[in-house]
């Protein structure tokens, strides 16, 4: 049996973006869904705005580090206050940066960018406390999710804050530092066993010289780089780095391993081989056109087949934002979702380490479960939980350990899990279904999986009111906190 065309949808709506939002509810089954997938291709063509978040103060000291000599001055003994006290207000600031973002993917029309962004975030995963790289490095993601893979790769690799994250400050003629040249190849374009170790070496010479300076300019220091001849995938020249990266799009490898990773995102964590090379022909021949890549995708039959409906579990931020767009739902504190993040276990900007969030069934353990099922509770009006983050550390940006105490718990510098939801803008949604078709409505809308696999009479049984909004309300919320709902 095909899905409805319904399901279909909302399957575009959570792969191509996050989830369908309260607007849309009523109207979701009548749109053909290419015609959707046209919709939310167009709201995502335009260039974003560049997200600045970042205190004047740093920028004055910026502005004067730069016109000081660079790095350099940040780096004498007496500036050691001052280095500090740029950290933590910089670290400060990235929570800003992450909740700004976080934001912009529950609230923005721009859904195909800014889930593309997502993918290409945890794609080239970076970890760094400067707020000035960290905006940057999003801006080049966000600015080019959707357009030519070589443009995507070069502005990551000229980026100030990939470039420190992999040490390729420190690569310099006579004495390469191979960890920037490994990971373009291994996790950025090629994939591991597509290049020898001697690869790597002749790569890493190659990008000697690229460095960045203290404001994010990307900057080539021509007496630090090894200006001799490099042999780097069969062939022989006086490569620089734009060179070595130049020979890596022309390897139809690059378009495989690509293809693949945006295959388990985006479809299904079983890769189907046949359609993933099909896919990476056409991406390799298209000169690595992103956004082509993504409408053979989104308006195939193959990714409308039940097999691939509901079979994804939701990264933390895809259900956070999930959320808050069915709800249309603020938290009314913004750093409650820095907290949900740290305990669900993906942190924006923090990725564990440079190969990035390993996803899949990753995301859930018998803790993480546990928090999802509660959750959606903090959403109902008489529910006072509470969060409690712990010691301070750059690391795990100040939420090492976390606790949920009720209210009678509460400890010094908790935070309320509170949200502020438009209930009656969702209800609304409701308004033409007749009394007996409500839960199957309410259930198709929220489950990405057959509404069946939930027990109805148990979900029925959370009602503690005859009122008819009452009945949504709380129904919805039920679902929400099942197992089922952790899929989309």
């Amino acid at each position: 049996m095909s899905a409805s065309q319904q399901a279909k949808n909302q399957h575009l709506l959570w792969r191509a973006g996050f989830g369908i939002n309260t607007e849309t509810i009523k109207g979701i089954a009548a749109v053909p869904h290419r015609v959707l997938y046209k919709t939310l291709e167009t709201a995502s063509n335009k260039q974003p705005d560049y997200i600045d978040v970042a205190d004047n103060t740093l920028k004055g000291l910026v502005m004067g580090v730069e016109q000081a000599g660079e790095m350099q001055q940040m780096e004498k003994p007496d500036n050691q206050q001052q280095r500090k006290e740029f950290r933590k207000e910089s670290a400060l600031d990235i929570r800003s940066l992450n909740t700004t973002w976080l934001d912009k993917m529950s609230t923005d029309d721009a859904q195909l960018r800014e889930k593309m962004s997502l993918f290409w975030h945890g794609h080239f995963a970076c970890r760094n406390l400067n707020i000035f790289y960290q905006q940057l490095l999003l801006q080049q993601i966000r600015g080019n999710a959707l357009t030519n893979l070589g443009d995507l790769l070069k502005g990551v690799s000229k980026s100030a804050g990939m470039l420190n994250f992999l040490n390729n400050q420190q690569n310099k003629k006579g004495h390469p530092n191979e960890n920037f040249a490994r990971e373009v190849m291994e996790l950025f374009s090629m994939g591991r066993g597509n290049y020898t170790e001697q690869d790597v070496k002749e790569a890493a010479r190659a990008f000697t010289g690229w460095s960045s300076r203290f404001n994010g300019d990307f900057v080539f220091r021509p007496f630090v780089h090894d200006n001799n001849e490099k042999t780097f995938l069969g062939k022989r020249g006086n490569y620089n780095g734009d060179d070595i990266l130049n020979i890596i799009l022309e390897q139809p490898q690059t378009a495989t391993f690509i293809t693949q990773k945006v295959y388990r995102f985006f479809v299904n964590d079983n890769v189907d081989a046949e359609i993933v090379n099909s896919l990476a022909k056409s991406f390799y021949h298209s000169n690595y056109d992103i956004s082509g890549l993504m409408k053979n995708i989104f308006t195939s039959d193959w990714f409308y087949d039940e097999k691939n409906i509901g079979c994804r579990i939701k990264s933390p931020v895809e259900f956070i934002a999930g959320m808050r767009r069915i709800l249309s739902m603020q938290f009314d504190d913004a750093r409650v979702e820095m907290v949900l993040q740290r305990a669900l276990g993906q942190i924006l900007f923090y990725p564990p380490n440079v190969a990035g969030w390993p996803g899949g069934e990753t995301w859930i353990d018998s803790s993480t479960l546990m928090l999802r099922l509660r959750v959606p509770q903090l959403i109902q009006d008489d529910e006072m939980v509470y969060v409690v983050p712990k010691t301070d550390d750059d690391v795990q940006m100040g939420m090492k350990d976390i606790d949920l105490v009720n209210k009678n718990g509460i400890s010094k510098g908790a935070m309320q899990l509170k949200a502020t939801v438009n209930w009656n803008a969702y209800i609304q949604q409701f308004a033409d279904v007749i009394d007996n078709q409500l839960y199957e409505t309410i259930a198709a809308v929220v489950l990405q999986t057959s509404k069946d696999s939930v027990n109805k009479s148990v979900i029925e049984s959370s009602v503690k009111s005859d009122k008819r909004e009452d009945y949504i309300k709380n129904v919805t919320i039920a679902l929400m906190a099942t197992p089922e709902y952790q899929l989309c």
